[in-house]
């Protein structure tokens, strides 16, 4: 079930490092160098996985990008920030 506005807004508070792009919700890291960056997208691979929810990843160098939306449902469900939640928790 897609939410709300103001339930995105009051999930994000509960979330560090992700916040809010047009009907999505986001987050930028930086790592140590490329390997650091590919075993931390790794380890969020297989995190989706088990959800059965999978991110769109940007890979830079040192740098990644997690966008989340539940695609199927046309915007944002509990479903991504559980996944948000879970990714922080990796860090």
């Amino acid at each position: 079930m897609l939410l709300s506005r103001e339930q995105v807004k009051n999930r994000l508070k509960d979330i560090n490092k992700w916040k809010l792009e047009g009907e999505e919700i986001t987050s930028s890291l930086e790592f140590k160098d490329f390997k650091h960056s590919v075993v931390f997208v790794n380890k969020v691979a297989n995190e989706a996985e088990k959800m059965d929810h999978h991110p769109d990843i940007l890979i830079s160098y040192n740098k990644v990008k997690l966008k989340l939306m539940t695609h199927s449902e046309g915007g944002l469900t509990d479903k991504d920030f559980d996944l948000a939640e879970k990714i922080n928790r990796l860090l």
